[in-house]
């Protein structure tokens, strides 16, 4: 059978040979600005240890997470001004990876140096690039998310560890049919509704689109706690994936108050940034964020939205790992396909087809 023919489940239960474990010459979303303050940042991306921090400048800098002296995690050392020190004997290094001081000692070794990646920050994001052997220069700019930096929205959010593989996020992502029963109390609503309202999906060799469209719908928790409906909604949720993140923008507005088609709708609006990247072939990190558009008391509002947002997620989680942890216990299983498969499916053959 064709790798490029295959369904999810198939893809999930078959070994395929590959070069690359995950898909290179791309950025990857490996921090949230917020979380760089006045300590190094440890995260493992891709199999690479690494440590993020940011100096007294505002500038981001990523090494390697190897003091190469005597091996210590830098990640375990303190920032300064220029630089990160070593917890283990005082080696200080520059954001380029050089060794500018080791106390007690007027010489730097030539060789005293550690690895770097490079980064960029825009919109609140840090991305990180992980090029082939012939490719570790960026060829392109991160993607932008412009939706940070509109003042009509408030953001914040958070940065989940997976003990699952990181395609299983883009499946749960890609397939909100799940709402009515994973999310019941939060941003779920009516299952049968979610299982049957009509789905759109395009696609093409790098993104998947999916249009959700659910008229005259009773609006679940999550919305009424946030936005004053005066009864039922018509609510929209539109995904677009792309390798290195998704974005899912949801909402509603009163029954018949506006077109779903109008991309500059009324109501109330959740535009999710989801980050999923990989750590290794079995576990990721997944760093997301929520904006919204209060109409009134827009920060009490927003901490609302972001609560609500936070407790669906933490549905997720569970569901995935405990997924992820059953199809370890029975890995000789085959499992099936359904109508709400297409999408998740679509975006499996993009990351196969670049494992090269």
């Amino acid at each position: 059978m064709s790798v490029q023919h295959m369904s999810a489940a198939e893809l999930i239960n078959t070994d395929v040979e590959k070069k690359s474990l995950f898909p290179l010459n791309m950025w990857y979303v490996a921090a949230l600005s917020s979380e760089l303050k006045d300590k190094p940042l440890a995260r493992t991306i891709l199999n690479h240890q690494i440590v993020f921090f940011r100096t007294s400048d505002g500038e981001v800098s990523a090494l390697e997470d190897r003091c190469c002296h005597r091996a210590l995690p830098l990640s375990l050392g303190t920032i300064e001004n220029n630089g990160i020190r070593c917890g283990y004997h005082g080696l200080l290094f520059n954001g380029d990876g050089k060794c500018i001081e080791v106390p007690g000692q007027g010489k730097v070794p030539r060789k005293a140096l550690v690895s770097t990646y490079s980064i960029c920050e825009q919109n609140h994001l840090i991305w990180i690039w992980f090029g082939d052997e012939n490719t570790q220069e960026p060829t392109c700019t991160p993607p932008e998310y412009p939706v940070h930096n509109n003042p009509e929205y408030l953001f914040d959010g958070d940065v989940y560890h997976y003990e699952a593989p990181y395609q299983l996020i883009h499946d749960n992502l890609l397939d909100l049919s799940h709402l009515g029963y994973v999310h019941l109390y939060t941003i779920g609503g009516n299952a049968k509704l979610h299982m049957t309202a009509e789905t759109k999906v395009e696609s093409d060799e790098k993104m998947v689109r999916v249009v959700r469209h659910m008229p005259d719908s009773v609006p679940p928790p999550t919305y009424t706690a946030a936005y004053p409906f005066k009864g039922k909604i018509d609510r929209w949720q539109e995904i677009l994936f792309k390798i290195s993140h998704l974005e899912i923008w949801t909402g509603a507005v009163d029954a018949g108050s506006d077109s779903l088609d109008n991309p500059n709708r009324d109501g109330f609006h959740m535009k999710g940034f989801h980050g999923i990247t990989p750590e290794t072939e079995t576990t990721c990190h997944y760093l997301w964020t929520m904006s919204t558009n209060p109409k009134h008391d827009p920060e009490e509002t927003a901490k609302k939205v972001i609560e609500q947002t936070r407790l669906t997620f933490d549905e997720d989680k569970v569901v995935i790992e405990a997924q992820y942890k059953n199809m370890q216990n029975f890995k000789n299983r085959t499992m099936l396909d359904i109508h709400v498969d297409v999408a998740p499916n679509r975006a499996r053959r993009i990351i196969e087809s670049q494992l090269t």
